[in-house]
C-alpha cells in the first residue's frame, strides 16, 4: 500500500467539505418542502464515506447507504446531479422517477443502495462473485450500519462472501444508534467486527473520525481482496450527530455525549491536521471552503431551474425490451397482444 501525496490529502479535506455542505442545503430544501423523500444526514460521519471511497480504483464498484453522499461524490457524481435526484428533477441519474438514494451508475462503478437495510450484502457478494467468476480484478464495496447487522441478509451475505473467498470489502459503521436504540441494546457484542470473526472473514475496527486511518485500512481492506486472500469487514466507529432522518429530534440522546463526539469531528481534525503539517493554512482552508460554497451554490440553482419529467416519462424504462421489439410490452399486454 502507498501513501497518500500531499494533494491526496488536500483532496480528502475538499470532498469531506463538500459533503457536509451539499447535505446542509438539503436539509434547507427538505425545510422548504422540496425534497421528495426522506434526508438522511452524514454529519460527522463525512471521514468514513469519503476515506473508504478514496481507497477504491475506477473499476471497482461501490454501493452506498443511508449516510454515505460523500462515497457517490468521490466515485464522481456532480452535486447538481444529487441536488436532481432529491428534487426529483428530469436531469437527475433516475430521470425523476425513483427515490432519492435510489441511483446508479454502471459506467461509474456505482450499484444503486436496496431500501431495506442488510440486502446490500448479499447483491454485492454476488457482484463479487461475477468478479471471480469471470476472473477479473475488481473490488466491491459496501456500508452497513450497527443496526442492519442484526438483519438476516447480513448474516447470509457475510457467510456466503466468506465461504466463496470473494472480493468483497464491507464497511461496518458504528455510529452508536439504530434509530433510536443504543448499540448496547442491540448486541451483546464488544465490537461489529466480532460478528464478521464468527464467520471466518477478516476484520478489523479503526476510529471512522480519522480520514486518513480509514483511508489506510480502507486501501490495506481493498488490496487483500484484490490480492485473491478473501472478504475484509471494517468497523469505522463514529457517532451519528443528527436523529435517524431530518424528522427525527433525537431526544434520546444524551447531550453531553453528543457534545464530546462533537469535540472529535472529523473535518475539524483534518483541518487541524492540515493546518500541523504545513499543508495548508487556515486561511487558505477557508478560502477553499468558500470556493466551495459557491460552487455548491451554483449547483444548486442549475438543478432547481431543470424540468420535471414529463407524465409519459413514468412509463419509459420499467420493462425490458426484447430485441426487435418495437412497442413495449405494457402496451402489448394491454392489447392482448402478448
Amino acid at each position: 500500500m502507498g501513501r497518500l501525496s500531499d494533494a491526496q490529502r488536500l483532496e480528502l479535506y475538499r470532498f469531506m467539505r463538500l459533503n457536509r455542505v451539499v447535505e446542509e442545503r438539503l436539509v434547507n430544501l427538505y425545510r422548504q418542502g422540496k425534497i421528495v423523500g426522506g434526508l438522511y444526514r452524514s454529519l460527522g460521519q463525512e471521514a468514513t464515506s469519503v476515506g473508504t471511497a478514496f481507497a477504491l480504483s475506477p473499476g471497482d464498484f461501490l454501493s452506498p447507504l443511508i449516510r454515505n453522499l460523500g462515497s457517490v461524490l468521490v466515485r464522481g457524481y456532480a452535486p447538481r446531479e444529487l441536488f436532481a435526484q432529491y428534487l426529483a428533477r428530469a436531469t437527475s441519474p433516475s430521470g425523476g422517477k425513483d427515490g432519492n438514494l435510489h441511483f446508479a451508475s454502471v459506467e461509474r462503478g456505482v450499484i444503486g443502495p436496496i431500501s431495506m437495510l442488510g440486502e446490500l450484502i448479499p447483491v454485492m457478494a454476488g457482484v463479487a462473485l461475477a468478479a471471480k467468476l469471470r476472473r477479473e480484478s475488481f473490488v466491491c464495496m459496501t456500508y452497513i450500519g450497527d443496526g442492519a447487522t442484526s438483519t438476516g441478509p447480513f448474516h447470509e451475505g457475510m457467510n456466503f462472501a466468506a465461504v466463496r473467498k470473494l472480493p468483497l470489502v464491507v464497511v461496518g459503521e458504528n455510529n452508536h444508534w439504530a434509530y433510536s436504540t443504543p448499540f448496547s441494546q442491540q448486541m451483546a457484542c464488544a465490537s461489529l467486527a466480532d460478528r464478521a470473526k464468527a464467520y471466518g472473514m477478516a476484520a478489523a475496527t479503526v476510529d471512522g473520525n480519522d480520514v486518513e486511518t480509514v483511508w489506510e485500512a480502507a486501501s490495506e481492506a481493498v488490496a487483500r481482496a484484490r490480492r485473491g486472500e478473501g472478504p475484509f469487514f471494517l468497523e469505522a466507529v463514529t457517532y451519528r450527530m443528527k436523529g435517524h432522518a431530518e424528522h427525527d429530534a433525537q431526544h434520546y440522546v444524551d447531550k453531553a455525549e453528543l457534545a464530546a463526539w462533537g469535540d472529535r469531528d472529523p473535518l475539524e481534525r483534518w483541518s487541524r491536521a492540515l493546518a500541523a503539517r504545513g499543508l495548508a493554512s487556515a486561511g487558505d482552508l477557508a478560502r477553499l471552503d468558500g470556493d466551495i460554497a459557491r460552487l455548491v451554490d451554483q449547483e444548486l440553482e442549475i438543478a432547481e431551474r431543470a424540468p420535471f419529467p414529463p407524465p409519459e416519462a413514468a412509463l419509459e424504462g420499467v420493462y425490458g425490451e426484447a430485441p426487435g421489439e418495437s412497442e413495449p410490452f405494457f402496451l402489448r399486454y394491454a392489447e392482448g397482444k402478448r
